[in-house]
């Protein structure tokens, strides 16, 4: 893969986006009955941390709130703008997103841990949307907390 300035691989570029993140959505977020997986865990952490979440789920269709928050079941549900859209998908499954958040046109979008398909990195990338692959934005976002301003 090219080297693309918007996939951020640095951590000065990590701390960066960090910095001004907000308001996340959650593709792929799992509901408290399934506790012990990431996909619920890291957000839970990350509104511990003062982040906003907009659970999106795609695997429980009747579950209508996650973390307190409304659940929407699409990215193009989810009404305002998002700073950052955490992946919890499939490498095989992130080409089917693709146009729904080249769409949505958040500022960046962040694969998790294990998560990394690098096609659709540079195509987001190309349009001008940030990219974070393979790693935890809650250990990210944990390790650079002390740097971040102070949410109210």
């Amino acid at each position: 893969m090219a080297e693309n300035p918007r996939v951020l691989t640095t951590d000065v570029q990590i701390a960066g986006l960090l910095s001004q993140v907000r308001r996340v959505a959650v593709l792929g977020i799992r509901s408290e009955a399934y506790r012990d997986r990431p996909a619920f865990y890291v957000p839970a952490a990350l509104a511990h941390m003062g982040l906003e979440i907009v659970p999106v789920a795609l695997h429980e269709p009747a579950v209508t709130h996650i973390l307190g928050q409304p659940v929407y079941h699409s990215l193009a549900e989810v009404p305002g703008t998002l700073d950052l859209v955490d992946v919890f998908r499939r490498p095989v499954d992130l080409p089917a997103h693709l146009e729904e958040l080249l769409a949505i046109r958040p500022r960046a979008v962040w694969f998790q841990s294990g998560i990394r398909h690098d096609a659709v990195a540079e195509r987001l990338a190309a349009e001008g949307i940030l990219v974070v692959q393979d790693r935890c934005l809650m250990v990210e976002y944990r390790r650079y907390a002390h740097a971040l301003p102070v949410r109210a």
